[in-house]
């Protein structure tokens, strides 16, 4: 392995991680030589993805913990420096989108909801990370955000405002963080294959329009975003701070015709 890319020596957060994105997030982390803490609301489900990891020869632990929760992702942070000693890569991957529809008919809370969870909990975990990150000396930060912050839609409005927030949380935090050498950056995936995103590729339409839409002809894998996050998570990105990398098949750049 180059070592641009060897995370030996390195502990890695992933929130949302025993299932898509997150779990290939964090199953690459530790193929490239990182520890890893699994983490999602279920504690059998972090447990799974452990267990796996831990047979592949690779250094693990799960945590259950709901992301928006500052309580809990204290304590998440807590025991990760309490168990590894360090804290070098903390990447916010866990996210909700409870209305799917018209931004206009969106009830109050399900707004509330999607606010609190995918930009005021990015935050709480930014504030609870950052001493930890400062201490590695090459603390990355990294959430993962999406192409709904970049462009607009008619069913996930609130999500894309909420992502679309996080992108300026990544770049005012990069200003800040970068004399204290910590990298923050986000990426923005464009429609990969998850239970999460199910309503937005399950129907053979959709899937079939939007995969003519893309121009590499496919939709994404949560491998496809993984291996963006390696390389945010790693030397190779050392000159990459306040960035939103786009990892979305060409769909943002108008590939439809």
């Amino acid at each position: 392995m180059s070592r641009l890319f060897d995370l030996s020596g390195k502990v890695a957060l992933v929130t949302g991680s025993s299932r898509g994105i997150g779990r290939a997030i964090a199953e690459e982390c530790a193929r490239a030589g990182a520890k890893v803490v699994i983490s999602s609301r279920k504690l059998e489900a972090c447990e799974e993805v452990r267990d796996i990891l831990k047979a592949q020869g690779h250094d693990a632990i799960a945590m259950a913990a709901h992301a928006g929760s500052k309580e809990q992702l204290a304590s998440l942070v807590q025991q990760t420096v309490s168990c590894y000693g360090r804290l070098d890569i903390c990447i916010a991957n866990a996210a909700v989108n409870p209305f799917f529809g018209s931004l206009t008919d969106a009830p109050d809370d399900a707004f509330e909801k999607t606010m609190a969870t995918n930009v005021k909990a990015v935050w709480w975990l930014a504030q609870l990370a950052k001493p930890h990150l400062v201490a590695s000396r090459e603390g990355s930060f990294i959430v993962i955000s999406s192409i709904a912050a970049l462009r607009g839609t008619s069913l996930l409005g609130v999500y894309g405002i909420s992502k679309a927030a996080e992108t300026a949380l990544v770049r005012n935090l990069a200003v800040e963080w970068g004399p204290l050498g910590i990298c923050v950056n986000a990426i923005a995936p464009g429609l990969v294959k998850t239970d999460f995103a199910r309503a937005l590729w399950e129907n053979e339409a959709a899937r079939k329009k939007r995969e003519a839409e893309t121009p590499l002809r496919r939709l994404g894998e949560p491998l496809d975003i993984a291996g963006v996050a390696l390389f945010l998570a790693s030397r190779a990105s050392r000159f990459v701070t306040g960035q939103v990398l786009v990892a979305d098949g060409g769909v943002t750049i108008g590939g439809s015709g």
